[in-house]
């Protein structure tokens, strides 16, 4: 079994567990609805949002200083209100992680291998 799948089994409830529940709460603060949440295998993103208000996140969320995993959370619960990266959603974002710009950063700066 690669790695990559052994570590996804490993930290997958782990993953949805946090999921979950920083989901509801950041969508009950931002007043946003959600559809599915899935833990995935993701290869290159740490989470993703379709216009249907799925939201995807890597299972490697659980691998993360909570700080950062919040970030990602909430990051694509924004995109339940926003579905771009225009200046109204880093504004919307910025309401629960004013620090934002600097998180996205030290997530780039993890060590954790997305590829």
């Amino acid at each position: 079994m690669k790695r990559s799948r052994y570590e996804y089994l490993k930290y997958k409830e782990q993953a949805r567990e946090f999921a979950h529940r920083k989901v509801l709460e950041y969508c009950l603060i931002y007043n946003l609805k959600h559809n599915k949440i899935a833990i995935r295998n993701q290869k290159t993103r740490w989470g993703s949002c379709s216009k249907r208000g799925n939201l995807n996140f890597s299972y490697r969320i659980a691998l993360l200083p909570e700080k950062l995993a919040e970030y990602i959370i909430i990051h694509e619960v924004c995109h339940l209100g926003q579905f771009n990266h225009s200046k109204d959603f880093w504004n919307l974002v910025a309401l629960t992680v004013p620090d934002y710009k600097r998180l996205r950063k030290e997530l780039n700066h993890t060590g954790i291998n997305m590829i």
